[in-house]
């Protein structure tokens, strides 16, 4: 049976570097695509940023291919996270050779909790002057995430990983998340660190190759995942994949980059990268290696695009790694 990807570019640069990492991902297999829209664009002419028909896509498809949303991000992302199950996101952060990066011996992989924190949507305006959020952390998601964890560093042979939190500040809630993390990885026979994120985000640039895998709650690995990329080049290197339990989400880290939309000189690599993690995910694990091993090969070697000091546009590089998975 053909596996069905729903391919959504959404905004801005999106709509130059998925149609890249869909000839990418038919360079390597044989899949039925099913485009979809989501966006600002899509607000303007339909009045909301996500169709109920593209949330029920994603909700059915094997995977979703996804670009980046402008103002409606969060109408777009947090629903289409929620339509395939989500509850990690996984976002590695590693320097390629040949990319000029402030720290080359980074490679670090991020593991976030994707259903609640800050990112649970309760915010209210109580008066013209008040408004209020509240965060919500439960034992059952942070274990979840700590049984992926641990499936994911025994699986990689790491020797464990870091729980990044505020557990002195937050002691509800980002200690029950600690503490429900910590729990589950001491049963698994998994060695942990704690760090405080803020003192983490200061380790991490002065020395990320201290670190490997960390596990963190939602605001915190979306800002320390973002602060990886500043090390290794660029957002334009970080793909992402939002996991659940039968499907998937895979984007690119980065936004819509509206300052360069348009012109064709969009780094396809993140969204590539996304599209490796995809096909992992789906069992084709040569063809995601291969994948990765041609944008890897293309980064050493060029062509590069403006963001990495070349003058090559968006399809100079989706050409260079189709040549190298031939």
């Amino acid at each position: 049976m053909t596996d069905e990807i729903v391919v959504v570019p959404g905004d801005g640069i999106g709509q130059e570097v998925v149609p890249a990492a869909r000839e990418v991902l038919e360079a390597v297999g044989d899949f039925e695509f099913i485009e979809a829209r989501a966006g600002d664009h899509v607000r303007e002419s339909e009045g909301e940023a996500l169709p109920e028909e593209t949330f029920d896509l994603a909700a059915s498809a094997d995977a979703t291919l996804f670009g980046a949303a402008g103002e409606t991000a969060a109408d777009v992302v947090i629903p289409l996270r929620r339509a395939v199950g989500s509850f990690v996101n996984v976002r590695p952060a590693r320097a390629y050779p040949g990319v000029d990066a402030l720290k080359p011996e980074t490679d670090l992989v991020f593991l976030r909790e994707n259903t609640e924190g800050v990112y649970g949507g309760h915010e209210h305006r109580l008066t013209e002057d008040v408004s209020t959020l509240t965060r919500v952390v439960t034992g059952s998601a942070s274990r979840r995430l700590a049984r992926f964890a641990c499936e994911y560093a025994e699986e990689g042979d790491f020797e464990g990983f870091t729980v990044a939190h505020k557990a002195n500040v937050m002691r509800e809630t980002d200690g029950r998340f600690k503490e429900a993390v910590e729990t589950v990885a001491e049963k698994r026979g998994v060695e942990t660190e704690d760090a405080l994120m803020d003192a983490l985000a200061m380790h991490l640039c002065l020395h990320p190759e201290e670190y490997g895998v960390i596990v963190c709650p939602n605001l915190a690995g979306d800002v320390l995942s973002d602060l990886a990329a500043g090390l290794v080049g660029g957002l334009g290197l970080l793909p992402s994949a939002n996991l659940g339990p039968d499907r998937g989400l895979f984007e690119p880290v980065h936004g819509t980059a509206p300052d360069i939309a348009g012109q064709g000189v969009a780094n396809p690599s993140a969204t590539i990268l996304s599209a490796a993690m995809l096909l992992d995910s789906l069992g084709y694990t040569d063809e995601a290696d291969a994948v990765n091993g041609a944008v890897e090969a293309v980064l050493a070697e060029g062509p590069r695009t403006p963001d990495l000091g070349g003058d090559a546009s968006t399809d100079d590089v989706t050409a260079a790694v189709l040549s190298r998975l031939d």
